[in-house]
């Protein structure tokens, strides 16, 4: 069953991947390089991956058992970064920024 709620037909968005984009678009702005457009199309779909089908554990980041996520398209890898930080993963802000 989906987690999703569906207003006049159209799914609305989980604020974590709002959060994703502003967070994704901020640093890239502020770095005045890199490509927001990985992030902010791929941000829904990179939430419901990290928090409802990969297992890990930012407690734990070197755990055994932990699921692997690659992103091999490098102009995308802020996307990753804020998953991290997003998810609990001790990547601070200032340096994502």
């Amino acid at each position: 069953a989906s987690n999703a709620r569906v207003v006049h037909g159209q799914p609305s968005h989980d604020p974590r991947a709002t959060a994703l984009r502003a967070l994704a678009m901020d640093a890239v702005q502020k770095a005045t390089c890199g490509h927001p457009g990985a992030p902010m199309g791929m941000a829904e779909m990179a939430v419901v991956l990290w928090c409802n089908h990969l297992r890990h554990n930012p407690g734990d980041p070197h755990w055994a058992d932990r699921d692997r996520f690659v992103l091999s398209n490098g102009h995308a890898s802020m996307l990753l970064y804020a998953l991290l930080h997003l998810t609990g993963y001790d990547l601070p802000l200032e340096e994502i920024r």
